[in-house]
Order: C-alpha cells, then sequence, then structure tokens
C-alpha cells in the first residue's frame, strides 16, 4: 500500500474506533440526567450536569499536560488505554453508586484529554496541507454516526416508557460498555504511516524523522525531553495572537455541545405534553442531531476541496453557515420548549412556551443543532491542523483545552439557569466566535497568498 493510502486507512480507523466509543459516551452524556433521576436507590445521589462538569473540569486541567503523555506513550496506545477508560465510565451505570460515579468522571477527565491530544496527533501525523480538509471530513462524519446507533436503541426500547427501570438502565449500559470496548480494539489496527523519502535517506541522518515519531517506543531521557518540549509548546501555542482569537470560537463550541449533548435531550424527557413519548424522543433527538452531523461532516469536509477550488468556498462561509443555523435553532427552541424544562425533577413540567409543543419542531431543532455543530468544528479542526501542522498534539491540546473548561462552566450553570438565559449566553458566544474565526482565517489566506504572517 503507497504512503498516502496507508495514512487514509488510518484516518478511517481512527474514526471507526472514535464512533464506537463515542456511540457509549454520547449516548450515556444524552440519557445520563434522565436516567439518574429514575434511579431508586437510597445509595446513590448523583447529578448527571454535575458529572459531566467534573469531567469537562478535569479534561480542561488536564489538556496541557497530555502532550507530555501522548509523546510517552505515542497516540495508538494513548487511544487505547482511554477507551477502556470510557468504557469503566459506562459500566459504573450498570450499579451505581455516589463515590464510584464521581470518581469515575474524575478519572474519565484525564482520559478524555488525552484520548482527544492524541486523535489531533494521528489526524495531523497521518494528513497534509491538501488532505487535511478532506481527512478532518471522513473522520468528523465517522465520528457523529456515533449519534445514529446509540440513539436509535434509546428511542426503540423506551418508547412508551414515562420512568425507566433498573433492569432497562442495566441493558442499555452493559450494551454502550461492549460497544466501547470494541472501540478501544480498534485503535490498536492504526499502522505507522510508510515514509514517502528512500529509506536510505530516512536511516541516513537522526534528524530525518519518519511520520512514525508519535508511536515510536523511546528510552527515559528522550522521553523526559519530548514530554518537557511538548508541555512548554502548548503553553506558547495558547498565547499566541492566532490562538488567542480561535479560542473565542473554540469556547462557543463548548457551550453549544453541553447544550446539544446534555440538556436539550433533558429539556424535550422533561415536557409532560409530549405524554409517554417524551423519554423516547431524547433518543430520536439524538439521531437528528447526528444526521446533521454527518450531512455537515461529509458536504463541508470530504467536499472541503472542491468547495474552495471551484466555488471559491472557504472556511469563513461555512461558520457563517453554523452561526445561522444554530440561531434559527435556537429561537425555535426559545417558542417550542417550557423555559423550566432543563431543571425540573423527573415528574416533568407542565408549562408550555410561546407555542404548544411540537415534535416535529423539536427535531428541526435538533438537526440545526447539529448542522451547525459541525460547520464549526470540521473548520476548527481544518484551521488548527493547518496553522500548527508541525506542533499538532500541543496545538489541540490547547483547543481541547479551551473547549472542555467552557464546556465545564456551561454543565455548570446548567443545573440553575432557566432554558432563556442559557439560550442567551449560546447566542452572545456564538456572534463572537464567528467574528474571531473570520479574523483568524483571513490572516491564513494572507498567509496562503505569500503575504507576512506573524502568529506571535
Amino acid at each position: 500500500m503507497t504512503a498516502e493510502g496507508t495514512k487514509l486507512l488510518n484516518v478511517i480507523i481512527l474514526g471507526f474506533g472514535f464512533m464506537f466509543v463515542f456511540s457509549a459516551f454520547q449516548t450515556c452524556g444524552n440519557i445520563e440526567q434522565t436516567v439518574i433521576k429514575s434511579i431508586n436507590s437510597t445509595r446513590f445521589h448523583g447529578s448527571g450536569y454535575t458529572s459531566l462538569a467534573i469531567i469537562y473540569t478535569v479534561f480542561s486541567a488536564s489538556n496541557l499536560l497530555t502532550p507530555s503523555i501522548v509523546a510517552l506513550l505515542g497516540a495508538r496506545l494513548s487511544m487505547f488505554i482511554s477507551g477502556l477508560i470510557y468504557s469503566a465510565y459506562a459500566a459504573i451505570f450498570i450499579e451505581p453508586f455516589t463515590w464510584s460515579f464521581y470518581l469515575a468522571s474524575v478519572i474519565i477527565g484525564i482520559a478524555a484529554a488525552v484520548i482527544w491530544t492524541a486523535q489531533g496527533n494521528c489526524l495531523s501525523t497521518n494528513s497534509n496541507e491538501s488532505t487535511i480538509g478532506r481527512n478532518s471530513g471522513i473522520f468528523w462524519a465517522l465520528l457523529q454516526f456515533s449519534l445514529l446507533f446509540g440513539n436509535l436503541y434509546i428511542y426503540l426500547a423506551w418508547k412508551g416508557e414515562k420512568h425507566i427501570s433498573d433492569h432497562n438502565r442495566r441493558t442499555v449500559y452493559i450494551a454502550l460498555t461492549v460497544i466501547s470496548a470494541v472501540g478501544s480494539f480498534l485503535f490498536l489496527l492504526i499502522r505507522k504511516p510508510v515514509s514517502e523519502e528512500p529509506v536510505s535517506e530516512v536511516l541516513s541522518t537522526e534528524e530525518d524523522k519518519s511520520d512514525d515519531e508519535s508511536d515510536t517506543v523511546l528510552r527515559p531521557p528522550e522521553w523526559r525531553s519530548q514530554a518537557i518540549d511538548a508541555f512548554r509548546s502548548a503553553i506558547r501555542i495558547f498565547f499566541t495572537k492566532d490562538m488567542l482569537f480561535i479560542s473565542v470560537t473554540i469556547a462557543y463550541t463548548g457551550f453549544e455541545l453541553t447544550f446539544f449533548s446534555g440538556v436539550y435531550g433533558t429539556c424535550l424527557g422533561a415536557i409532560n405534553y409530549f405524554g409517554n413519548e417524551a423519554k423516547s424522543l431524547i433518543g430520536l433527538s439524538g439521531i437528528f442531531i447526528g444526521v446533521g452531523e454527518i450531512i455537515g461532516g461529509a458536504t463541508f469536509g470530504l467536499l472541503n476541496k472542491f468547495l474552495s477550488k471551484y466555488l471559491g468556498l472557504g472556511r469563513n462561509p461555512v461558520v457563517i453557515l453554523g452561526l445561522i443555523s444554530h440561531v434559527i435553532a435556537f429561537y425555535l427552541i426559545f417558542l417550542n420548549v417550557p423555559g423550566d424544562a432543563p431543571i425540573v425533577p423527573d415528574e416533568g413540567t407542565n408549562r408550555v412556551s410561546y407555542l404548544i409543543p411540537s415534535k416535529i419542531i423539536a427535531m428541526v431543532c435538533s438537526f440545526l443543532l447539529g448542522l451547525g455543530d459541525s460547520c464549526f468544528n470540521t473548520q476548527l479542526l481544518s484551521i488548527v491542523g493547518f496553522m500548527y501542522s508541525e506542533e499538532s498534539a500541543p496545538a489541540f491540546a490547547v483547543f481541547k483545552f479551551v473547549q472542555s473548561i467552557s464546556a465545564a462552566i456551561a454543565f455548570g450553570y446548567s443545573n440553575y439557569l432557566l432554558l432563556h438565559w442559557q439560550l442567551l449566553i449560546l447566542c452572545v458566544a456564538g456572534f463572537f466566535g464567528t467574528i474571531s474565526f473570520i479574523l483568524v482565517e483571513w490572516r491564513t489566506e494572507a498567509h496562503s497568498r505569500g503575504f507576512s504572517y506573524d502568529r506571535i
């Protein structure tokens, strides 16, 4: 197989691995608060929002250290170990205890930082300037299939259920644990990219390293040096002008990630007007979010080169489309969903907003949330991979640091704020995030045309 063929195969395997792991985790996050409300046990007093806030807080705190871990273990082994920890998190819900639930939330926060830093490193290592857009789209589209399978099962299994029984909960989480473990083992199939240079040239000098250095086993002095260098690079990249600007956009993706992955499904499940279908609508909403993500990833990732070359569309129009999709979704949700839906107990809410709650409008909003999210994330993956192609692991660590700390903040306030305040925060953050992205994209376009380009 050619070097390019091996790299493309690695990206596909990477996408399938994440698809399985996050079929478990994203389904878990989508139903977590609803499941917890239904647990009938004096031994358990946890909160799904609090757990997710812990995960993303630890995630953010760990991100600046994870380039060192990836430098030590290599991308492939880092993703494998982290995937197994994701499986353990799902297994906690088979027989939940408060202490194990929150302890697992801390540990998976560290694993999340490692797996996403390793993913960014693996994606960049197997891409170049001409393939990063395509490969980002392939990865994103495969990843977002994770929203379909678990949520489809939830929709079918919970249809007509007003209360989630212990048996139903255990069945779901046993399946999610196994699915996540399968994805973890797929990471071991990722091959070292074939060098595109003659072997004699690669071996002739210690400086000419092949593309697989992220999976090379280092001797102690070497890995200590690489670990320190990776940490320093992450700190330096964080304070570059471009990363500070693009961090506003990244922060917005953390806020909206919280909303569509944890809050919106909980809101739909709490609307009593939907009757016995309310709980199953959580799964159906996840499916429509996944459809939006996949269509967006395929259109603006896989067709990125065509859109740019033949239609003259760069990254900015795609991000603007993402903002428009989200603003429309937020407005319709404001009209369709009662304001107290995110914070009511298991009994749900009998209130209505400005419209009689509509399942059709709810699913349209789910689709728009997924479409807009894919617009932002495919372009962020592309631009960060382009700007920091030589320092991909620390750059993507900074990416996830910013995204996860904003997600942690959002999960924290989701316990207390009514829906309309959460939507207002999203609209303001989305507007400024889009402006920041446009400014950075103009700078990268100027650089590609030969103008002076300074990231400091």
